[in-house]
């Protein structure tokens, strides 16, 4: 008998000996008086065995049909490998018409070994912090590098903007890493939709806060942080990984959800990833975002004074020698001008890089015509630690050998040789006899 049986035998016992009345069983039992007679019934007549339920040993009536079972499982072994039992049991509803909870989709995978139940850590006691109130008001960004493609494209990163206040994607990009141009890409397309938020939260990469005083400039500010100083838009560095938990637990969740819909869909580039990015901000905030305590937007739009293509370039300033000359990325570039030499010698000129690599020249707000004078030989670059992947990626492709080069004729072999006549070629092979 069960513990529940065993307390019912107790209190019929107590009925039984006139010591307990069946208003006072009732309530004990949580039970009706009329089932509690019911219960008294079956005793006299069969004892406490009686008590025992009918239905122990026999299959349930609302067991999981063997044809659904069946069709589940062939669906999690094939278009649903890899699927978690949430993803999994929304893909069956929506695509494939199964009426079957999320439960039994994951008492089939237990069954079958295909998902196992992680074990209850020790939870981590983290000082709460509330949302913010008003959507825009703080915006969490955070760069992924993962296997988005799962294989089928070249490994990238994925840029997370989201809502503090509401927990809405409000903007995603696949791009070649997480760098400076690719931020402001990113950026870029959430200005231009949503306009300038209260504040970024971001972690400490270099991207957004100068980490060693010697790499910054005179301002203390980085490429990233300036641009985003003259947009008027705070940058607050959080300490910890969890201080900014909003954005790392989202990426969790696009780490599990996006490569699947990515194969469900047959997307295997960056581009087409890019262009269903909108389709699965939509239902993804569809699903998890909040709404904000306040209706208020915090975002304020972009004005004539905010020319996006200039703001978000890479800009430098150098001071031009008595030649007009000035050097940028190990490349002499020469000003050409009307005006005389001297007018402009030990000028200020500031130098702008956008994405493309197109390099404009600034006086005083005013372009200035040059021609390239020299350009000096590679050196070695300083790399930070995230980057170090990416670097070592473009080497190996930057890195061709010529037409003519020995690797290309390929190499001589005993089988392909005659034992009388010597090899031909920069290796020889020597023979054992």
């Amino acid at each position: 008998m069960s513990t529940k049986e065993l307390s019912r035998l107790e209190v019929m016992q107590r009925l039984e000996d006139k010591r307990m009345s069946q208003k006072e069983a009732a309530d004990i039992l949580g039970l009706s008086v009329r089932h509690v007679k019911r219960l008294l019934k079956a005793y006299r007549r069969d004892g406490a065995k009686g008590l025992v339920s009918k239905r122990r040993g026999r299959p349930s009536n609302n067991r999981l049909a063997e044809e659904t079972q069946q069709k589940v499982l062939g669906l999690l072994k094939s278009k649903y490998s890899g699927f978690r039992p949430t993803l999994a049991h929304e893909k069956m509803i929506e695509l494939d018409g199964l009426k079957i909870s999320d439960e039994s989709v994951r008492r089939v995978m237990m069954a079958e070994g295909l998902w196992k139940a992680k074990k209850a850590r020790k939870v981590a006691v983290h000082q709460m912090r509330e949302r913010r109130a008003c959507f825009g008001e703080l915006v969490q960004i955070d760069g992924s590098p993962h296997d988005w493609f799962e294989g089928r494209a070249p490994a990238c990163d994925l840029l997370v903007f989201i809502d503090d206040a509401t927990g809405r994607l409000v903007h995603l990009l696949f791009v070649e890493s997480e760098s400076f141009f690719g931020y402001c890409r990113a950026a870029q397309g959430y200005f231009t939709r949503y306009g300038k938020p209260g504040a970024f939260y971001s972690d400490k990469h270099g991207i957004f806060r100068v980490n060693q005083a010697s790499a910054g400039q005179e301002s203390g500010l980085t490429q990233f942080g300036r641009a985003m100083q003259v947009l008027d838009i705070q940058i607050i560095c959080a300490n910890t990984p969890q201080a900014k938990g909003r954005v790392e637990r989202a990426i969790q969740t696009l780490q599990d959800r996006l490569p699947k819909e990515l194969r469900l869909r047959g997307i295997s580039s960056w581009e087409a990833g890019n262009a269903y990015l909108p389709e699965f901000t939509a239902d993804f905030n569809q699903r998890f975002a909040v709404p904000p305590r306040s209706t208020h937007d915090a975002h304020r739009p972009l004005t004539t004074r905010d020319n996006l293509a200039h703001i978000l370039t890479w800009q430098e300033t150098r001071i031009l020698s008595k030649n007009l000359t000035l050097q940028f990325n190990k490349i002499v570039y020469q000003i050409q001008t009307k005006r005389p030499t001297y007018t402009m010698r030990h000028a200020a000129v500031t130098v702008c890089l956008d994405a493309q690599n197109n390099v404009t020249l600034f006086y005083k707000g005013k372009p200035l015509n040059y021609t390239i004078f020299h350009q000096q030989a590679k050196q070695a670059e300083i790399v930070p630690a995230k980057q170090i992947d990416f670097a070592l990626q473009n080497q190996r492709k930057a890195h061709k050998p010529a037409p003519d080069h020995s690797w290309r004729k390929g190499f001589a072999t005993p089988l392909s040789q005659s034992r009388d006549v010597p090899p031909r070629g920069d290796i020889s092979t020597l023979e054992i006899r």
